[in-house]
This record gives structure tokens, C-alpha cells and sequence, in this order.
């Protein structure tokens, strides 16, 4: 009876540990401007840990804000670089708001930004590098946060949230503070000198989920040698959030083909109107992408959750 009754635990044990798998994978929601599309300004994602931690990616413009109903709940923000279109100077107040090649963006949220609000609103850790750190550990408690809710995160640390490792990575691009984020006179002198304001190097992230999947997230960048050295080298990153608008499209397949290497990438910033009707249109970037990459591209259609395995596939959604 005894040995029945261990046998039991064990088929029980065991079906409790495999039970899980069709929810162990990593979610990902990309968050644009037209419901279903991969439009001109789409650059938000939020990924989902199997354990529930939610973190957003470069809000921009498209999130509807903080009060956006395909936020949820948010854990953690990060922010590759300071630019217009990755921090927000503002957001539309309803869905597919303008086209999809020229979204309209009604709700000003400069000199504060989409990000921040969302930051502040979330009571969310907001994971930055270089002088990121002092400029917003100063600007979200002005907003109604508080300091410690930012996270400084330079080349070479790793922080931990939920059961998401989090790195911070080179990017080979700019980072200045646009004058409209900014109020009094610093702000008219810049403006009327063409000048931003430099606060650090720009990054990209790699994350490590508890299911494995190990996710480069490119920010805007070049080819460098750290996509090979560090992100294939050290981290394995299985699965890409490529952004391919700043690049020539030979290049970012260059950078998939030849640098980093993973089983699959998310096309990301094509600064276009890449899809119509949930379809890929000919003739864009991101199908000389597409066609030039030897892995499966993803599109990041607004609004559809694709989920990922610990080895980069997809498993729906795709």
C-alpha cells in the first residue's frame, strides 16, 4: 500500500511539473498605433515571463498611455535611448487614430513624456544606463514617483526582476535630449542653437526569462561587434527585436545571418507601412528583410500575443 501510495506522489509530482508547459512560454505583445498592423511608429512591447513579471519596452509613441487597456499590469520599463519616438512627446487618446504610414498622435504629453507618465502611473522599476539614471532620478519624482523606482543599468551589470534577468548592451547610435522635453531657457537656447542634450550612450538589452528564452533587444544600432562578441558569444540570444529602420536592410540581415545568429527575429522600427490587413506589403524594408534573412522573421502585428519556447520558436501567435 505504501509503495502504491509513493507511486501516486509521483505520477502527481510529475504531472505538476510538465502540467505547465503550455504556459511556460514568454509572452510578447507588440503595443502600435493600428490594431493588427506593423505601422511607420510602432516600437513597444511588453514581454510576459511565464511567472506572470511584465516589462515594457520602449513605449513611444503608441502606447495610449498610462491608462491603456493593453498595458495590464507593468513590472519594469525599459528605455534604449532618448529620442522622440522611443520616449514619447505624446500619444494618441484612441486606436488607429491617422494611417498606418502617418499615425496621429492628439494627447501632448512634452515636456513630461509617454514613458515617464507610464512609469509613474505603473509604479514600475524603470531600467536606464549612462546619465539616464540622474536625468530621471530627478524628473520621476517630479512626476509623482519616486527615485528609487529607477534603475541604473550600465555595460556589463545585470539587474533581476521577477524571474527575468535583465543586461544593458552597447548600441551603436545617438542619445541627446530633444529641447521639447525640457522648460525656461535652457530650452530656447537649445532650440534656437540646433542642440540636445547628450545624457550618455544609448544601449540595447538582453534578457534571460526563467524558461531559458534568452531575447536581444537591439534598440536603434548598427552592425557592431558586440552582436557577435557578447550578445552570440556570452549571452546565446536565441530570439532578436530587431530594429531595421536605422539600418540599410542588408545590414540588419547581416546582423541576424552573420553576427548574432539566433532562431528567429521580430522585425522592429521599419519606419514604414509595412502591413496591410495583417499582411506583409511587397516592395517595403521589412520584406527585402524578410527575404534576405535566413531565420524566420516575425512581424509585430499591434495587439497579437506571440509566444516563445526556451529555444527562440514560436509556439502561437506567429
Amino acid at each position: 500500500m505504501l509503495r502504491i501510495l509513493l507511486l501516486s506522489l509521483s505520477i502527481v509530482g510529475l504531472t505538476a511539473t510538465v502540467q505547465p508547459g503550455l504556459s511556460a512560454n514568454v509572452k510578447i505583445t507588440p503595443l502600435g498605433s493600428h490594431d493588427g498592423e506593423f505601422c511607420a511608429f510602432d516600437r513597444a512591447m511588453v514581454f510576459e515571463d511565464p511567472d506572470g513579471t511584465r516589462i515594457l519596452y520602449d513605449a513611444g509613441y503608441t502606447v495610449r498611455g498610462a491608462d491603456d487597456p493593453r498595458l495590464g499590469k507593468i513590472d519594469g520599463v525599459l528605455l534604449s535611448h532618448v529620442h522622440l519616438d522611443h520616449l514619447g512627446p505624446a500619444h494618441s487618446s484612441v486606436a488607429n487614430a491617422g494611417d498606418c504610414a502617418q499615425p496621429k498622435f492628439d494627447i501632448k504629453d512634452a515636456p513630461s513624456s509617454n514613458t515617464e507618465k507610464i512609469v509613474v502611473a505603473k509604479k514600475a522599476k524603470f531600467f536606464v544606463g549612462g546619465e539616464m539614471n540622474s536625468w530621471f532620478g530627478t524628473r520621476i519624482p517630479a512626476a509623482g514617483g519616486s527615485k528609487e523606482q529607477v534603475v541604473t543599468l550600465r555595460f556589463g551589470a545585470t539587474r533581476k526582476l521577477g524571474g527575468v534577468s535583465i543586461w544593458s548592451v552597447p548600441s551603436a547610435h545617438s542619445n541627446g535630449i530633444s529641447p521639447v522635453f525640457l522648460s525656461g531657457d535652457i530650452a530656447k537656447e537649445m532650440e534656437a542653437n540646433g542642440l540636445t542634450a547628450y545624457v550618455g550612450p544609448p544601449n540595447g538589452y538582453v534578457l534571460r526569462f526563467s524558461n531559458g528564452l534568452t531575447v536581444y533587444l537591439s534598440g536603434d544600432s548598427g552592425a557592431i561587434a558586440d552582436q557577435e562578441l557578447v550578445v552570440r558569444g556570452e549571452f546565446h540570444a536565441t530570439l532578436v527585436v530587431l530594429n531595421i529602420g536605422n539600418l540599410f536592410t542588408t545590414e540588419a540581415a547581416f546582423v541576424i545571418n552573420e553576427l548574432v545568429k539566433p532562431n528567429a527575429v521580430i522585425a522592429s522600427h521599419g519606419n514604414e507601412m509595412a502591413t496591410e490587413n495583417g499582411k506583409l506589403l511587397p516592395n517595403t524594408k521589412t520584406a527585402t528583410f524578410r527575404d534576405a534573412t535566413k531565420v524566420p522573421v516575425y512581424l509585430p502585428l499591434s495587439g497579437k500575443v506571440m509566444e516563445f519556447d526556451g529555444d527562440g520558436k514560436c509556439q502561437s501567435g506567429c
